[in-house]
């Protein structure tokens, strides 16, 4: 995350895609470096081992695709920011290899174009931007109902590319591998589009979405590491540092849940406090627990009261009206706030008066201010109330104490540091069965007002295949 925002910027322009195989080879050496140390070249932190099934699914539509047979779009599940690297490596070394294996045929590069979100080179840096573009990214901004050149250029590149396209439908990573986030429809309406696009050009190819499933988990329980970042999180939040006596009759996962639970309900209860005192939000001070199983799910309902209020807290200073689940308003309120930061409605930052550039900036900083409301909600879309107790795991354990991390760190620092890793990780990649977006398309009859219905079947039956691969 980059420091806070206390200046007007220029507009984010759009990165043109200019692929280069010679970058792609470079990138491709790196990567086993990469992915063991990518943050911290001195510590035991990156992943040692990617394992896929079913790569021949992959191979096989390779070998289509390079055929002129077919088109198709590889939607990939997003819990973490690595898993770009891990889509990287099962394309460049995992596929390759299972293909010679059965004895299939395939031309190279075995790679493909990708979305990513225009925000990352406004943390990372400009370098990110232009690296992404040699090796086939394209930038789309999340929150724009139409960014209209990263669609078109998509939309080209899935119909015309000479590679296949890799989107992540979730359209952000939320923290968690065995939890599959609400889908954003726009890689189902890109496959219709590609069957249209197709068919105006007398094109017989058959279009295919191909589900792909990630999940992570740690070479060696890193149950130590856990009770030194719990330790720091529950220092940091001003509460005694492990006031579970490790001796009760409590094995290890319950005494981790009790200190999860415990931080939790602090953590909630003193942000519903801040929210009713400084932004004058009516939060009760109880809740009815009729409706509710545990204090388990009575914690999970305050907990999204409490993101509802903190993104109105955004929205009404956006002048945005609350439309749609968590991650639809967080992607409204990036824009807007992108909106008020870089300002596409003056043609030269620099040519401006003292004083109108002072409004700017002061609209900026204050825009990127209210952002940081949105950003904590961001960390916790995925949270629900059964996602630790149903077969707790280190995995998870450490997964939902990194969110928290996450949330002290928005608030105490804001250049935002970097996550303290807690091992060695081991990937697990799953390709799933290809669905046919033509036989859909066909099944339509020519009735395009049915496609509207058939985008949201596409999704919700995508949204089911991503979470069966994570069984």
């Amino acid at each position: 995350m980059p420091r806070s925002i206390q200046s007007t910027q220029p507009p984010l322009k759009f990165i043109p895609q200019r692929f280069n195989p010679f970058v792609l080879q470079i990138v491709r050496w790196l990567l086993p470096f990469v992915l063991r140390f990518r943050t911290r070249p001195w510590l035991p932190t990156g992943i040692v081992h990617i394992e896929s099934k079913n790569a021949e699914i992959l191979a096989k539509l390779y070998q289509q695709f390079q055929a002129g047979k077919i088109r198709f779009l590889i939607a990939f599940r997003h819990p973490e920011v690595e898993d770009p690297l891990c889509m990287l490596y099962l394309l460049s070394r995992i596929v390759p290899r299972v293909a010679r294996q059965q004895g299939i045929l395939l031309q190279h590069p075995v790679h493909s174009y990708f979305l990513y979100d225009r925000g990352m080179t406004v943390w990372a840096g400009n370098w990110l931007g232009w690296l992404f573009s040699r090796v086939g990214g394209v930038p789309i901004r999340r929150g724009r109902r139409l960014d209209r050149q990263a669609i078109q250029t998509a939309r080209e590149l899935f119909a015309n590319g000479k590679l296949p396209i890799a989107v992540a439908p979730e359209g952000g990573n939320n923290g968690h591998s065995g939890i599959v986030s609400p889908l954003e429809p726009g890689v189902a309406q890109m496959g219709f589009w590609c069957v249209e696009d197709l068919q105006k050009a007398n094109r017989s190819e058959t279009v295919f979405i191909v589900p792909v499933g990630i999940q992570y988990r740690y070479v060696e329980k890193p149950w130590s590491k856990i009770d030194w970042l719990l330790s720091k999180l529950e220092a940091d939040s001003g509460l005694p540092v492990n006031e579970i006596d490790p001796s009760a009759s409590l094995n290890q996962q319950e005494i981790y849940y009790q200190r999860i639970y415990r931080l939790g309900e602090y953590l909630i209860t003193e942000m519903e406090e801040f929210y009713r005192r400084f932004y004058h939000q009516d939060i009760p001070k109880t809740i009815s627990t009729e409706e509710f199983a545990s204090p388990n799910e009575i914690l999970i309902a305050r907990l999204h009261r409490l993101m509802d209020k903190a993104l109105k807290v955004a929205e009404e200073y956006f002048g945005i009206q609350p439309q749609g689940n968590f991650i639809d308003r967080c992607r409204r309120l990036e824009e807007a706030g992108w909106n008020y930061i870089y300002r596409e409605d003056i043609p030269d930052i620099n040519a401006l008066p003292p004083f109108k550039r002072g409004l700017a900036d002061w609209i900026a900083e204050e825009a990127d201010l209210r952002m940081r409301h949105m950003r904590l909600v961001e960390s916790f879309v995925a949270v629900n109330s059964t996602h630790i107790q149903e077969q707790p795991t280190a995995e998870k354990f450490a997964e939902t104490t990194l969110l928290m991390f996450d949330m002290l760190s928005r608030i105490q620092d804001t250049t935002f540091p970097g996550r303290p890793r807690l091992g060695w990780k081991e990937a697990q990649i799953t390709v799933g069965e290809p669905i046919s977006v033509t036989e859909r398309w066909e099944n339509l009859q020519g009735d395009r007002h049915a496609i509207r219905q058939a985008v949201s079947d596409l999704t919700k039956d995508l949204q089911v295949a991503l979470e069966k691969l994570l069984e």
